[in-house]
């Protein structure tokens, strides 16, 4: 099979989220608790939570508007406008949740952007593990979902699905496709598009990489934070969460 230009120039891209989705088997940490559907150990207790973070701080979960309540939501999930065409998550949901070192990296992404009249718009960043199966058993393509085997990074609160923003106007800089697209011109390195697109794509991707975000190859708009396998597979719902680390005197 010959391959194109553009496929050769980017297989090499984001190899380390895909081996570790993908490729190596899931090995299940000190804190997991349930066994879920397809196999898989995730923590699904306040008590299994705690306990990790109170033995490692970088475990816990950080709500994004805590730290900057500038950061505009968007959650696509909660309504229908994402691939499903239906609500994956409560409709009211208005939280959504990082790990602690990917949080504060992402607040420094907000404050770097600010300063060049941008800013961040939050598609999804955790996900329920339970939600990843209800993706799964929609969609059986790995290039877009992952396998609930080995659970998602959205799941370990280490993804986000974001873009930027003009603060001034409130819209989107223009970017290859819209968000939850499942196509070619989504994916991280086609240069098929027009220059203002790519221009946008590239500034968004190196200032996420500036601050240790890693690319999905197939989703410009998907960011990892590095080394997923130090943090456990989630499956606590949105408000048991917000329960367990909103920040103190915050109003809904």
């Amino acid at each position: 099979m010959k391959l194109s230009t553009y496929k050769l120039a980017h297989l090499g891209q984001n190899l380390t989220a895909f081996m570790f989705l993908f490729v190596f088997p899931f090995r299940s940490p000190a804190q997991a608790t349930g066994t879920h559907a397809y196999g898989i150990r995730a923590v699904d207790t306040k008590e299994a939570y705690l306990a990790a973070v109170r033995a490692d701080s970088d475990q816990a979960m950080i709500e994004l508007h805590d730290l900057d309540p500038t950061i505009v939501y968007e959650l696509g999930y909660a309504s229908t406008r994402n691939f499903t065409g239906a609500p994956l998550y409560p409709t009211d949901t208005k939280y959504t949740f990082m790990r602690r070192p990917a949080a504060l990296a992402l607040l420094a992404v907000q404050k770097e952007l600010r300063t060049k009249g941008l800013g961040l718009k939050i598609w999804d960043a955790y996900r329920p593990y339970a939600v990843t199966v209800a993706f799964w058993e929609r969609v059986h393509d790995e290039r877009y979902v992952a396998d609930p085997h080995k659970g998602s990074l959205h799941n370990r609160g280490t993804a986000a699905d974001l873009t930027i923003i003009d603060l001034a106007t409130g819209k989107e800089l223009k970017m290859p496709t819209g968000w939850d697209a499942m196509n070619d011109s989504a994916h991280q390195g086609n240069m098929n598009l027009p220059k203002d697109m790519i221009d946008n794509r590239e500034f968004f991707r190196s200032v996420m990489e500036r601050h240790g975000f890693e690319i999905f190859q197939t989703e410009w708009w998907h960011f990892n934070w590095p080394h997923p396998e130090h943090y456990d597979v989630l499956d606590l719902d949105f408000k048991t969460l917000a329960e367990l680390v909103r920040r103190p005197g915050r109003k809904s």
